[in-house]
């Protein structure tokens, strides 16, 4: 496994990340990879090789036209071991008409833990990063099958969540959604909490701009807002039966910090000790993350109303923790 240090926006010197499951969110992730130049080497694995030969051969061949090079291929599991990161985008059919995506719980887990069985059988040592859903409970189980420390099994969590939050924000006031300052935290799910008491546009709190502006605010609530947050990838699933572009980005993003050093900050699903006033539950709160993984949870004041609500999204996600520990 390479040793990853702070430093320039090239790929380290024999990095490796590893792709495991090619579908529309895995090839999608794969080629957000290879723009970025985030490793030197990308190996593709899914349960159908031929798929992830042809990824790897179409995406390489996109490699020509950038600045410099990086070689993406189709493996096996045997090339986890040597890997410095290795993403979990296998997921379990959604069941029909469902939008609720803890109904996926049982279906991903016979997937996921076959997936970490594998991984682990090749002797990695390197850092998860978990897109499968439910992403927070198929983090704990992934955690929890690896024996790794809680730092390197990370889950995408809500920073998807997060920037469809301020991209609805940046559509609203015509600005550029890096300029607010809102994270949603908790379940990657229907109890999910958007940090509203601490949330800012421009140093200025999001209440005083609904309130100063509502012309173009147009009546729109935080709980509209809110509800938009958690349906936006169910209106995009119905309309095109996937999401890729935003989960691959969001994870191309937790990568980057990792493969550089970054220390980035964003809301990931990870395990809790304490922090929030929960403990042993994987939920995401805002994260620096460095080579390390998970190298430190921030702890923001949350208000009272706010942290009652995310300790419900605890308590949501840890009744789950039985069927999985039982299994």
């Amino acid at each position: 496994m390479t040793d990853l240090r702070k430093g320039s926006h090239m790929a380290f010197r024999n990095s490796k990340a590893v792709i495991v499951g090619v579908g529309n969110v895995g090839a999608t992730t794969a080629y957000s990879f290879v723009n970025q130049m985030l490793c030197e080497e990308l190996v593709l694995i899914d349960v159908n090789h031929e798929k992830a030969l042809a990824e790897a051969m179409d995406i390489q061949h996109s490699v020509y036209f950038m600045n410099r090079n990086m070689h993406v291929r189709a493996g096996d599991y045997a090339d986890c071991a040597d890997a410095d990161l290795v993403v979990i985008s296998a997921s379990a059919p959604m069941p029909k008409d469902s939008t609720d995506r803890l109904q996926m719980l049982k279906p991903s887990m016979g997937l996921v833990r076959s997936i970490v069985d594998s991984v682990m059988g090749s002797g990695f040592k390197g850092i998860f990063i978990v897109v499968s859903n439910p992403v927070d409970v198929m983090t704990y189980y992934t955690w929890k099958l690896s024996g790794l420390p809680a730092r390197q099994v990370i889950g995408s969590g809500t920073n998807l969540d997060t920037a469809r939050l301020c991209s609805e924000f940046s559509r609203m006031y015509d600005l550029d959604a890096r300029n607010v300052e809102a994270l949603v935290m908790g379940e990657h799910g229907d109890s999910e909490i958007i940090t509203w008491d601490s949330a800012t546009i421009g140093g200025k709190r999001i209440d005083d701009v609904l309130a100063d502006n509502k012309r173009r605010t147009a009546g729109v609530t935080k709980g509209d807002l809110a509800k938009d947050v958690i349906q936006a990838g169910w209106d995009i699933f119905s309309r095109k039966h996937n999401t890729c572009y935003g989960i691959a980005s969001s994870v191309t993003a937790i990568a980057r910090s990792i493969f550089f050093d970054d220390n980035a900050i964003y809301p990931v699903s990870v395990r809790l000790t304490g922090q929030y006033g929960v403990d042993g539950v994987f939920l995401s709160v805002p994260t620096i993350l460095d080579h390390t993984g998970a190298k430190e949870i921030v702890e923001i004041r949350l208000a009272p109303e706010e942290l009652k609500a995310f300790h419900h999204s605890a308590e949501v996600l840890h009744e789950y923790y039985d069927v999985v520990d039982n299994a």
